[in-house]
């Protein structure tokens, strides 16, 4: 390679296996706080009647259910890495809360199995995306 020649840049390929391993768990959270943010912002009466529960004003409902909404837009749509970074460190934050909170008012661990199951997609999607943002 003479001195002129600039490197050659490796083509991105990603595998079906890889980009199902990201897009997956990635679909399931956006539905999960999708169908969140539409109950929350809808004030339903089963979510009140957790929110209530839970101690928190009827007004939270609506800012959380529109920070729910923003994440799943930053989520998929294209977005800087620092802003994805800050979604998916606002959907941990939430679903911790969630589990936080369901401790917090005695609920049987049982409850748990969502906002666990929830955590878990979370960190997958974002061990998915590291991967790949990683190798670009």
């Amino acid at each position: 390679m003479n001195n002129t020649q600039l490197p050659e840049i490796p083509t991105q390929k990603r595998s079906l296996k890889g980009r199902l391993i990201y897009w997956v768990p990635t679909v399931l959270i956006a539905a999960i706080w999708l169908s969140g943010a539409i109950v929350s912002l809808r004030k339903s009466d089963a979510s009140m009647e957790v929110f209530h529960r839970l101690g928190y004003p009827d007004y939270f409902a609506t800012i959380l259910g529109c920070a729910q909404l923003l994440g799943v837009i930053a989520l998929l749509a294209p977005v800087p890495k620092t802003l994805r970074e800050w979604t998916y460190a606002g959907f941990a934050f939430d679903a911790c809360a969630a589990i936080a909170s369901l401790l917090a008012i005695g609920e049987p661990i049982a409850k748990l199995g969502f906002p666990i199951f929830a955590l878990a997609l979370v960190l997958g999607s974002h061990r998915a995306w590291r991967s790949q943002t990683d190798t670009i």
